[in-house]
């Protein structure tokens, strides 16, 4: 569906498109509290809901998600929230070394048990750790993901520093693996 010409509202789109049992459903951009609530219970009805929200981190997308219900409403949108989600991408597109383009820089937050408990009982800001301590199962950092880029000579020193969450750690761990 192409708003404008098939319909008149992104939300009225998003809710006609569940009619017709979409295999996936592709959300150009959540800006506002009915598509978001809309792409929630999509998930919920089985389907695969892929959606850009512009956020700075993955952490930060499930702020961004949580926070544009009302507060009597939040405690519900986070369950349902760890209920569907998946995974969250985050990334940022870095000037290469080579000046030869852009390369992305990308953060994988992976919806394990730890991560959908710390969704549910409202601790967002412990989610990083998570990511953190979460590599077995694919997840990577924005500064883990900067730390490879820098590594493999891809982006130079200056750029990833500019995008890193903690410079003093960041530059350690450089420097631990010189």
């Amino acid at each position: 569906r192409e708003v404008g010409s098939d319909t008149f509202s992104f939300a009225e789109s998003l809710k006609r498109c569940l009619r017709q049992d979409p295999d996936v459903i592709l959300i150009g951009e959540m800006r506002d509290l009915e598509t978001i609530a809309t792409a929630i219970t999509a998930a919920e009805t089985g389907h695969l809901v892929l959606a850009t929200l512009h956020t700075p981190d993955a952490p930060g997308a499930v702020d961004r998600i949580i926070d544009v219900f009302p507060s009597h409403q939040q405690s519900q949108t986070r369950t349902q929230l760890a209920n569907t989600l998946q995974a969250i991408i985050a990334q940022f597109l870095l000037p290469q070394k080579s000046d030869a383009g852009r390369v992305p820089a990308v953060e994988l937050l992976i919806a394990n048990s730890a991560v959908r408990n710390l969704i549910r009982s409202g601790k967002s800001h412990e989610l990083y750790t998570a990511m953190e301590t979460g590599t077995q199962s694919g997840m990577r950092t924005m500064d883990q993901a900067l730390k490879d880029l820098v590594n493999r000579n891809m982006v130079s020193y200056e750029t990833a520093v500019a995008r890193v969450r903690n410079r003093a750690i960041f530059e350690k761990s450089l420097m631990y693996q010189s």
